[in-house]
């Protein structure tokens, strides 16, 4: 799959089916209004490298925090560490305990957060940023969805609403961020 920025840039992926042409567009039509990955479609089970990009203030008040709720079944994930901003993470106990490298995990991390260290590192709302993670997808296809609470200066907007299905989410306010999980055995793209 190509990647968003690519897909809206061209409108229409020379040689796509319909169906690619489709989601193309569709999410061309959220990437400028809501939080969204850079990469939308990953491999199950494979390593994924989530970049959340943030396309605006709250009602042009800038982003001074964002805070991710990892879905179940996202493991290990790793914030990538951002200048002027610090970073924290959260680790709870698992619902369902996983296996990594011949070990029984119980904990993982559920939620990651970066906040601007000071004035000058806020994100102002002329402005967009990516804020970067990584983790394991889990073994099994089908729509994550990637929860996200954007601090500013004056209020917040939580990105958290997740439709019956994925493609519901075009009347929603404020989606989570998502994040299409393919099966295995597909070839295409993947991190």
């Amino acid at each position: 799959m190509k990647s968003l920025s690519s897909m809206c840039a061209l409108r229409a992926p020379l040689a796509a089916g319909v169906q690619t042409l489709a989601l193309g567009l569709f999410l061309c039509s959220l990437a400028s209004a809501h939080v969204v990955l850079d990469e939308p479609a990953a491999l199950a089970g494979q390593g994924y490298k989530a970049a959340l990009r943030i396309g605006h203030g709250c009602e042009g008040s800038p982003t001074t925090a964002v805070k991710v709720m990892l879905p179940a079944g996202f493991a290990g994930a790793k914030p990538q560490p951002k200048p002027g901003w610090t970073v924290a993470i959260r680790v709870e106990k698992l619902a369902r305990p996983y296996e990594s490298h011949g070990r029984r995990i119980t904990e993982d991390v559920t939620e990651l957060s970066w906040t601007a260290a000071a004035r000058e590192h806020w994100l102002p709302d002329s402005h967009f940023d990516e804020f970067v993670l990584r983790g394991t997808l889990p073994a099994r296809d089908g729509p994550l969805w990637f929860k996200v609470l954007q601090v500013c200066e004056k209020g917040s907007i939580d990105w958290n609403e997740i439709p019956a299905s994925p493609a519901a989410v075009h009347g929603l306010k404020r989606p989570a961020a998502l994040l299409e999980v393919l099966p295995a055995g597909r070839t295409g793209h993947a991190h």
